[in-house]
């Protein structure tokens, strides 16, 4: 790279990035959405269907890393075009398959592309803007996956309860193929964030706070995956709701999770990225205790509110933690924030999926509870450490 350092980031690079966000928090969360259909179709149970989040998860995570490894030296524009071309030919073929066995290896190799996206878009952002800006641009180009809450899932939920399972899936090829077409037009050429040495990652995994950070991640993951996974089917048999109340409540903790992730991105330089964790996890904490008085669509989504307000707001938090805590080692951390994310959820989703099997939904919202209290006290702890560290 020159001397001269990365080009800047235009307006039009960060609406095109959010949007590739947006599209890869549309596939990600494709499979909950139609989750009802697509085990009536295919003919499995609720909790063998919800190990497609749980597989697509685990690939995820153990792929960003290693392909952050594989393609530090890429330029970024090719590279995020790349991916999200991947995205949308995978879905397009998931929607294909005959069977759930066909499905599941073509689902696994598809969500390689959002192993990618994620992380590069947050470091190539990070490269290209000012250290004062960081925080705040981030969290912009993570606004997408909020966005993707507010449309992608209750629009998928009302596809597939509506005309299948598929329709919903080549949705997500086509907002795939359109978002690779618009970062391809707006993304400079020539941002290549510094190449990470085998030295660099050693740092990176041995430091005790910055693991301490991403494993944060990986518990509030767990706890939230543990009953997001099987929201569609949990309204439906529990609180006997339509497909039209689904899309709503997936529609109703859409657009709250947006306004907080906006309030986040406006807010987060003057608080710190630190407190807005530990704030946005206890939100999610909150709705995790009020869960039992949800007996109706309409106190659900009440109960909501407060988790919806956390929920994409805590991860966007959390990547401008680290991307401040250590901005040269950001396309590490980035990389493996990302993982740590997907682990959680497949974590989650797999122990959602076994209390389902075992004892039904009743037991689900204590175990996530549990993982979200961890999260909130190891973030609380990291951050006063931190506090003493810079002291010092």
């Amino acid at each position: 790279m020159s001397g001269a350092g990365p080009p800047g980031a235009t307006a039009a690079t960060r609406w095109a990035l959010l949007a590739g966000n947006f599209a890869i928090g549309c596939g990600v969360m494709v499979t909950a959405g139609s989750l009802n259909d697509l085990v009536e179709s295919l003919g499995v149970s609720v909790a063998v269907g919800g190990q497609l989040i749980s597989v697509a998860a685990l690939v995820m995570g153990i792929g960003a890393p290693l392909l952050a490894m594989l393609v530090a030296g890429w330029d970024r524009r090719a590279l995020l075009v790349l991916a999200l071309a991947w995205y949308a030919a995978g879905h397009a073929i998931s929607a294909l398959m005959p069977n759930f066995a066909a499905l599941l290896p073509v689902r696994a190799l598809s969500v390689l592309g959002a192993a990618v996206f994620t992380p590069q878009a947050a470091a190539a952002i990070s490269a290209m803007v000012p250290p004062s800006e960081r925080g705040r641009a981030i969290t912009f180009v993570f606004l997408g996956w909020s966005v993707a809450s507010v449309v992608g899932m209750p629009l998928h939920s009302y596809i597939g309860e509506s005309f299948g399972w598929r329709w919903a899936f080549a949705l997500v090829a086509g907002l795939s193929a359109a978002a690779a077409l618009w970062v391809a037009k707006t993304m400079p050429r020539g941002v290549r964030p510094p190449a990470l040495t085998l030295g660099d990652w050693g740092r990176t995994l041995t430091h005790p706070l910055l693991m301490g950070i991403v494993l944060v991640t990986v518990l509030s993951a767990a706890g939230q995956f543990t009953v997001f996974s099987y929201f569609a089917p949990y309204y439906r048999q529990v609180l006997g709701a339509d497909a039209l109340a689904t899309s709503l409540l997936f529609m109703w903790f859409g657009v709250f999770g947006l306004l907080g992730n906006i309030a986040v991105a406006r807010w987060i330089d003057r608080v710190g990225a630190a407190r807005s964790v530990t704030a946005t996890l206890g939100a999610i904490a909150l709705t995790l205790l009020l869960w039992p008085l949800a007996g109706t669509p309409a106190a659900m989504a009440l109960v909501l509110v407060p988790w919806a307000l956390g929920c994409f707001a805590s991860n966007s938090a959390q990547q401008a933690r680290l991307g401040h805590a250590a901005p040269a080692l950001a396309p590490a951390l980035m990389s493996l924030n990302t993982s740590a994310m997907y682990l959680g959820q497949a974590v989650g989703a797999a122990g959602g999926g076994a209390i389902v099997a075992a004892a039904g939904f009743g037991p689900l919202h204590g175990a996530a509870l549990a993982w979200m209290l961890a999260a909130i006290a190891l973030s609380a702890w990291l951050g006063s450490r931190m506090r003493s560290t810079v002291q010092a």
